[in-house]
């Protein structure tokens, strides 16, 4: 899916046909050509002039004020997280051309994920691959290894998707893509994943188009469903990599004296038996299933751990 360089134009277009005229207290009279708000009663609930804002919606006006972005914002109901998207696309970084190489994880973040023997700890790119991984993540969810796009992995691997592809996480992920990338939708690699899922996948398609944006939170608890250890209960903590392009650390953890805790011991010492590779060699070629080479822990056993909130 090709999306055109006027991103700003693009999103406003997404965005105002996803709001009902009732949503803002226009009454719903008569047929509509086209779903959402008509131009001409956005811009007056904005306070601006029709014209003005067709310009914009067109690419020929690309400089709007923050307070008419502000009023649009308002209009639109974005929330605090899609008006900030909204003033990047308006005021845009200058355009750095990246190398084609592979993201590589820092050496001392990788020593530092493999010296937490009891703390499933990945590293994640920009594009959601998984670059590195302890032999605990690996051990815990086919979605941590590895190789593996978690993006892709979703929408794309039967039984990931059958474990975890549920109508909230697909939307979940999808808009968690567009925060990572911000304005920079043209990134090779983005425009790579983007359109293989688009073309594999009339649900990505729609949600890619709604131009959502959410960014994951920083920290939260999951819980997975795993077949050798039972249910955990888990909190994470999302950390950004300095020195690189959007890297995280995401790092799992119990309550001290929880089942979970005593469940990741057990993991631990099953995952230590088995052995299990901490990166995908960092060269830059996610596995295109979703999956990674290499053994994982997991499948031992005749069921893959799911991931049930």
């Amino acid at each position: 899916m090709v999306e055109s360089a006027n991103r700003l134009g693009e999103y406003l277009r997404a965005r105002r046909e996803l709001v009902r005229p009732e949503d803002v207290g226009l009454p719903a009279v008569g047929r509509r050509r086209v779903p959402g708000l008509r131009r001409e009663e956005l811009a007056l609930l904005a306070g601006i002039s029709s014209d003005y804002y067709l310009r914009l919606e067109q690419g020929r006006d690309r400089h709007p004020s923050a307070q008419v972005l502000d009023s649009l914002a308002r209009v639109l109901r974005l929330d605090d997280d899609a008006t900030a998207h909204l003033h990047r696309l308006a005021r845009p970084a200058p355009r750095r051309r990246r190398p084609r190489r592979p993201e590589r994880v820092p050496a001392g973040i990788q020593q530092l994920v493999m010296s937490w023997t009891r703390n499933p700890a990945f590293v994640q790119g920009r594009h959601m691959d998984i670059l590195f991984a302890n032999p605990l993540a690996i051990a815990l969810s086919p979605l941590c290894r590895p190789g593996v796009n978690v993006v892709r992995a979703l929408f794309l691997d039967p039984e990931i998707h059958e474990a975890h592809g549920s109508e909230t996480a697909t939307a979940g992920v999808v808009a968690a893509l567009r925060a990572l990338v911000g304005p920079d939708v043209e990134d090779p690699p983005l425009a790579e994943l983007v359109g293989e899922l688009s073309v594999k996948s009339e649900r990505f398609r729609q949600l890619w188009a709604r131009h959502d944006v959410k960014p994951k939170a920083g920290s939260g608890t999951s819980t997975f469903q795993h077949p050798q250890v039972g249910p955990l209960e888990l909190s994470y903590e999302k950390l950004a990599v300095t020195g690189t392009e959007g890297q995280l650390l995401v790092v799992y953890h119990a309550a001290p004296g929880s089942p979970a805790e005593q469940a990741l011991a057990l993991l631990s010492g099953l995952a230590g038996d088995v052995g299990g590779a901490g990166d995908s060699g960092n060269s830059g070629a996610p596995s295109r299933a979703g999956g990674a080479p290499g053994a994982a822990p997991w499948p031992l056993v005749g069921s893959r751990p799911r991931m049930v909130g």
